[in-house]
């Protein structure tokens, strides 16, 4: 076998969550401000290893799992879905057949993955890889800590299993493509639908599975209270950064400005390359470093026509979503417009609301306030405005 095969995540998300209950599938629910399903994408997406990603999704479910997708950050490139079955038997093989199509090579290494364990990390799942490589069927396990106890119909105890050789069983489950793909078929035309995970179908067809050492993190959400431990999970290893952002227009002839989207009716205008939108501009600027990709300039160089009056709406899309491809997920935004005139407070409500529309954020989480310069400065002689902006972005 190469030394670096080719590698697929096939991510199991058609189910409904009826242990879970509530009316929206425990994969959609959120976390942290992304979809569980998003979440298992963004870690499986972060390891390079991994080239094509499939997702099994309920035929009801295109716009959640495409929102999901995008959440993820991962390319689109990387991503396809199909749409799975009754069981989770089925849509596994579903998934399978989706690889083949595709021509996934025989020998490359699948990981199966259920949605509802969104963490995922870069270490265990390279175990993973390794393992599948290594002995064609694989899985994670964690020792089992608690006493178990074999009840009998009316819940008395009958016998306490010795602990020391179980283990408690997760995903992803890494096979050898052909092998695993290969028993699914043979459970098909069997008509065997009695699996409830991968490697036990691919043990009932005579391959050896081994196992290697899984996480705790990889904990599967099935009840209510599990979004709870997510959400502690997420808030003790996410990144907050923080980026600034400054700009400056000069007046010129008009009789409106443009600031956060909003035309504000004034004696002069902004001068500037696009729209002047300073606001805009600024915050432009703050997401851009949150994630060290230079500025508005270098990304729309004011030399180029066809920025020539461009409403800046486009340049703060085109940084959202640079961010959310490098896996950000915004928090806030605040801004402060420097200026003697025009007044800002009949239009701040506007403003909060155009730029949330943007970002995908509530207006509580957009500030926008003004401040003069006590008549200091270009802004205190009227010849400008200036703005300053930060944002705060999660990773």
């Amino acid at each position: 076998m190469n030394a670096s095969p080719n590698v697929a995540a096939l991510i199991v998300a058609a189910g409904r969550g009826r242990r879970f209950g509530g009316e929206v599938p425990k994969q959609y629910r959120k976390i942290g401000g992304r979809t569980v399903l998003a979440e298992a994408i963004r870690h499986l997406g972060a390891v390079e290893a991994i080239e094509t990603f499939v997702t099994v999704i309920h035929a009801e479910d295109g716009e959640p799992y495409a929102e999901a997708a995008i959440q993820s950050g991962v390319a689109g490139s990387r991503l396809a879905s199909v749409v799975g079955g009754e069981t989770r038997q089925d849509s596994v093989r579903a998934g399978l057949e989706r690889l083949s199509q595709a021509g996934f090579p025989d020998d490359g290494i699948v990981l199966i993955h259920d949605a509802a364990r969104p963490f995922a990390g870069e270490a265990v799942v390279m175990r993973a890889i390794l393992a599948g490589m290594t002995a064609g069927a694989a899985l994670p396990v964690l020792p089992v800590a608690d006493t178990l106890a074999t009840l009998d119909a009316d819940g008395h105890l009958l016998a306490n299993p010795d602990r020391a050789a179980m283990r408690a069983v997760q995903t992803p489950q890494a096979f050898r493509f052909s092998l695993i793909r290969d028993a699914h078929r043979r459970a098909l035309a069997e008509r065997r639908t009695d699996f409830t995970d991968d490697a036990g179908l691919a043990a009932a067809y005579g391959h050896p599975v081994a196992s290697f050492a899984g996480d705790p993190s990889l904990f599967k959400i099935t009840l209510e209270a599990d979004l709870g431990r997510a959400e502690a999970h997420l808030s003790g290893t996410r990144e907050t950064r923080a980026g600034i952002g400054y700009d400056v227009h000069a007046f010129t002839t008009g009789d409106h400005v443009v600031l956060g989207g909003v035309a504000v009716p004034h004696t002069q205008s902004l001068l500037g390359h696009s729209d002047a939108d300073p606001v805009l501009h600024a915050l432009t600027d703050a997401l851009l470093g949150t994630i060290g990709d230079g500025d508005i300039g270098s990304h729309f160089p004011p030399s180029d026509p066809q920025w020539r009056g461009a409403s800046s709406d486009r340049f703060l899309i085109h940084a959202r979503d640079l961010v959310a491809a490098a896996g950000g997920r915004i928090v806030n935004v605040d801004c402060t417009i420097i200026c003697e005139a025009p007044k800002i407070g009949p239009h701040r409500a506007a403003m909060q609301v155009r730029i949330g529309e943007i970002l995908g954020l509530p207006t509580a989480k957009v500030g926008v306030k003004a401040t003069t310069s006590e008549k200091l400065g270009f802004t205190g002689r009227r010849e400008g405005i200036a703005v300053m902006a930060i944002a705060s972005v999660v990773f």
